[in-house]
């Protein structure tokens, strides 16, 4: 989502880097694999989990680079190679605005244009010893968030996942920005084969990773009849999509929506409505009027800057419903039709705090003492806020979509609220109230790989809170293997999940010492969150018109009749 840029360019007064790794590994004989291009070899570690070791290659082409004359064209295969290719460091991130975080890992600065358009790449991670002969594990593919303008590969590490459940983790990259997401009509008339006159080129390259994961994915010991797509925030979007996508049709098995979106848009807004829509961009870069030769040809840098430079307030139309790669009445129309998607077993959840990982750099609301001390000027006031956004993110991501696809005939769905909130704190900041069960931070738990946030990590995960977040870490991690290995998640890693209906169960994630695992019931609505805020005894007139208007950044949630009867005056 769009917000969660705003947010890690903040964060990055308090972090360094990323996800760290290694130092250089070291080619080893026994992960030599071949794949469709050629011979590859990778590298294996024996940290990954509680000692097991994890093989492990990077940086593995699954389509040739986008650029040149295929900027904006669906994916071609990827070129084959001489000899055999080794597979030890990470692809270049596909080309993107960095921020904070980027900045600090390579030492860029924030704004510089970084990446390369040769970017089409995955990593691979096995279990030790997995490989042709035993092709029999399910396949997790991870598709990263950072609100499709910004991401990468290195920034996940899946040897702990795959070690301790014995799966196949991939983690794949793909276009992001303006490059990811362009409906022109010129391009689209310039197509060289069916699928270039899509819109949503993103969503072509994560079918063209699973295409190849069908092909290649037995090498590296994994089952390609089981294979799982599972996501965050953007890349829950993306997950939907799929889901959505009739070009991705039988290339996986089971979806997992990790803080997700469930939204699109239609051709004609993409195309001349919306904001930063493709036809005023590309007459911005490459001039009004432009041919598909001049509009391809254009400078990167050209590109990103005429969308205000790529990065979070450079807002673009994502998920565009083209009638190629996404039905022309888009992804609500699709999931509301029995035969309008592809109905495999699903998860989707949400974090109880998702949106304290943005309210806690709003300066109305937080004070930072000496740049980086945070800690909320109203305490009521920001739980509140905070609770009723992370409650229409769960209408909007979980109650509302699901009742869709039910409607339309499917019921295979689980769902989950992470409340994890135990983080520590430092000197004047508390992070248990501060970030809480903030957007993102259920990763690191699905990985069980708590060298994620940077600098903060130490503050976040510490020797406290060990205990119970390993535990917690351990549980997700079974569940969501066997929701891969099996197509449900039953008891794997706890009590068992069943399936969601119109009041619940959801499963809410939390530490032992927290009461979780364990099953909540109760639907929600947007009806009752109005009503709940209308009364709610910690907020005045005032506040209740304040979260009434943070509402509006979910569109018809705080419409006039809202404001009218909160009192309130302005439009959401």
């Amino acid at each position: 989502m769009i917000r969660t840029i705003t947010a890690v360019l903040m964060l990055g007064v308090l972090v360094s880097a990323c996800a760290g790794g290694p130092q250089t590994p070291h080619a080893d004989p026994a992960t030599q694999r071949a794949v469709t291009q050629g011979a590859i070899i990778g590298f294996t570690r024996d940290d990954a989990a509680d000692g097991a070791g994890a093989h492990i290659w990077q940086g593995v082409p699954f389509a040739a680079a986008p650029e040149g004359d295929l900027r904006w064209r669906a994916p071609r295969p990827a070129p084959a190679w001489e000899g055999v290719r080794q597979a030890l460091a990470h692809p270049d991130p596909c080309p993107q605005v960095a921020n904070a975080l980027s900045a600090a890992a390579s030492g860029v600065r924030p704004g510089d244009l970084i990446g390369s358009e040769d970017c089409l790449q995955m990593d691979i991670y096995a279990p030790a010893g997995a490989g042709p002969d035993s092709a029999t594990r399910p396949v997790m593919v991870w598709i990263h968030g950072g609100s499709n303008v910004w991401g990468h590969a290195s920034q996940y590490d899946g040897a702990a996942l795959a070690a301790a459940e014995d799966v196949i983790v991939v983690v794949v990259q793909y276009r992001l920005g303006p490059l990811g997401f362009f409906a022109h009509p010129a391009i689209a008339a310039d197509a060289q084969a069916p699928h270039d006159a899509a819109a949503n080129f993103a969503l072509l390259d994560l079918i063209a990773a699973l295409d190849w994961v069908q092909d290649n994915i037995a090498q590296f010991g994994g089952d390609a009849s089981r294979v799982t797509i599972f996501g965050e925030s953007a890349g829950g979007h993306n997950v939907a999509g799929l889901l959505g996508s009739p070009l991705a049709s039988g290339l996986f098995h089971r979806a997992i929506i990790q803080s997700g979106s469930f939204s699109s848009v239609s051709l004609e807004e993409a195309q001349s409505v919306a904001e930063n829509n493709a036809l005023e961009a590309a007459s911005r870069f490459a001039g009004a009027g432009a041919d598909a030769r001049a509009v391809r040809g254009a400078g990167l840098a050209d590109v990103f800057h005429a969308y205000g430079g790529g990065g979070p307030l450079g807002d673009l139309p994502r998920m565009i419903a083209d009638g190629v790669s996404l039905p022309r009445d888009g992804l609500i129309g699709a999931f509301a039709r029995a035969d309008g998607f592809n109905a495999v077993p699903l998860i989707t959840g949400t974090n109880r705090d998702e949106t304290k990982l943005f309210n806690a750099f709003v300066d109305s609301l937080v004070r930072r003492r000496f740049g980086f001390l945070f800690s909320p000027r109203d305490p009521d006031l920001y739980d509140a806020l905070s609770d009723y956004q992370g409650r229409m993110w769960r209408v909007r991501a979980v109650d509302e979509p699901a009742a869709i696809m039910r409607a339309g005939g499917h019921d295979a769905i689980w769902a989950y609220r992470f409340d994890w909130d135990e983080g520590g704190s430092f000197l004047t900041m508390d992070l248990s109230r501060v970030l809480g069960a903030a957007h993102a931070m259920e990763i690191p738990f699905i990985f069980n790989h708590f060298d994620f946030f940077g600098q903060i990590d130490f503050i976040l995960f510490n020797r406290r809170n060990a205990d119970g977040r390993e535990a917690l870490a351990r549980s997700m991690g079974a569940y969501w293997a066997a929701f891969a290995r099996d197509g449900a998640p039953g008891d794997a890693g706890g009590p068992d999940w069943p399936r969601l209906d119109a009041d619940g169960p959801l499963m809410r994630f939390d530490t032992p010492d927290d009461g979780g695992p364990a099953l909540m019931t109760g639907g929600d609505t947007r009806a009752r969150i109005i009503a709940d805020l209308a009364q709610d005894p910690r907020l005045d007139g005032e506040q209740r018109c304040l979260i009434a208007n943070a509402l509006g950044f979910w569109g018809e949630a705080a419409g006039p009749d809202m404001l009218g009867a909160l009192g309130c005056e302005g439009e959401a």
